[in-house]
């Protein structure tokens, strides 16, 4: 892989940059909560090839909405819940969003 490969990754949201310690400093939080965070499912890092775990900046995104939960003490359970529902909601008004776009679309023919 060539440097500039390397670099274009970075800027992938879903390129696994981040060791456990670095993503838990980013967040202010523990790795412990990050290691809760993948036993409730809610986010699922990739492995190095040294089996460490690794977070995108994606992932981070979703831990740090946990954590704002978690800190308005939500138990941890719940928020991964919520935030799992609220995910679900945004694709529903997207494919809602876009079936919308489809019918206005189709015109209906005159005389019909």
């Amino acid at each position: 892989m060539t440097a500039d490969d390397m670099l274009g990754r970075l800027d992938d949201d879903d390129y696994p940059a981040y060791t456990m310690g670095r993503a838990a400093d980013m967040l202010g939080t523990t790795q412990g909560f990050l290691r809760a965070l993948g036993e409730a499912r809610l986010i699922t890092p990739l492995r190095s090839a040294g089996g460490h775990r690794r977070y995108s900046r994606y992932q981070l995104r979703i831990a740090a909405r946990a954590r704002e939960l978690v800190d308005q003490g939500t138990p941890i359970e719940a928020a991964c819940r919520i935030i799992i529902l609220e995910d679900q909601l945004e694709e529903a008004q997207r494919i809602n969003a876009e079936y919308r776009r489809a019918a206005e679309g189709v015109k209906t023919p005159p005389g019909d």
